[in-house]
């Protein structure tokens, strides 16, 4: 008996069962997966584990960086700029040394008395770390008994100097700004600084400092400090203009006492 070859209803009858069994054998996996899978047990509004330190932090966070930096740290529109990434190097340099809470709008954040004690700005910074990752500083708080002093000077002189003068006490930059003198910078401050680039400061990553370079320049830096200008007169440090100044006026004050003087006797 022959078959008559099927028609275009029998193709047609075939496709919608194929994609039937296609629709229904997607359906289960589907279903098997969002048993089975361990994130869909987690609700959607969960919140990341914090630790200790991050959970302190995080409460003085909302006490006082909330209002400019936004809830979760996201930031604000026209008040403060997202923390997500900034890590808690950058965290602890500006509240650390008081720049952060900002007391009013200006050109830059400077340095002064800080709100935070240096154990809660280290948790506000680990608050920030968990939230978002980012630079981090290493433990500890000396960074410079281990540095290189010559090295660190040349160091220095390349890429610090030009802001911070050979003295490291800082100086004018333009629009306002400028670089802060390091008087009262810390082993951290620096190092935090350099790994995190606050304000015009260029960021010092390891791959253009490595982190024994950082050490190195810190050793320079601390080493200013206690030098007692074995050389003569230092002039508060401030580079060979006031010094040139000074033997300027001098010499002219000189010369003139001497010619006034020679000619009293002639």
């Amino acid at each position: 008996m022959l078959h008559r070859p099927a028609g275009p209803r029998g193709k047609l009858r075939r496709r919608i069962g194929t994609a039937a069994r296609l629709l229904a054998a997607l359906t289960i996996v589907g279903g098997l997966y969002t048993v089975f899978s361990p994130g869909m047990q987690a609700g959607a509004d969960d919140t990341p584990v914090l630790s200790a330190a991050a959970a302190e932090g995080k409460e003085l966070f909302e006490a006082s960086c909330i209002t400019c930096h936004g809830r979760n740290a996201q930031g604000v529109p026209d008040r403060g700029p997202s923390l997500i990434g900034v890590g808690s190097a950058a965290v602890e340099f500006q509240v650390g040394t008081g720049r952060m809470p900002l007391t009013s709008q200006g050109a830059q954040s400077t340095r002064k008395t800080p709100h935070y004690s240096l154990d809660q700005a280290r948790q506000i910074g680990q608050y920030i770390q968990e939230l978002g990752g980012g630079p981090q500083l290493p433990p500890g708080d000396d960074f410079h008994t281990d540095g290189d002093l010559a090295r660190g000077g040349e160091l220095f002189r390349v890429n610090c100097s030009s802001c911070h003068a050979f003295s490291a006490n800082g100086g004018a930059l333009s629009s306002g700004k400028s670089a802060p003198t390091m008087a009262d910078a810390t082993d951290r401050d620096i190092y935090a600084a350099m790994l995190t680039g606050p304000s015009n400061m260029p960021v010092f990553g390891d791959n253009q400092l490595t982190p024994q370079e950082k050490r190195d320049i810190i050793a320079y830096v601390q080493n200013l400090k206690s030098d007692q200008d074995p050389g003569g007169w230092g002039m508060g440090r401030y580079g060979p203009v006031p010094e040139g100044l000074a033997i300027f006026l001098i010499g002219i004050v000189a010369i003139v006492f001497t010619t006034l003087w020679i000619a009293g006797k002639s």
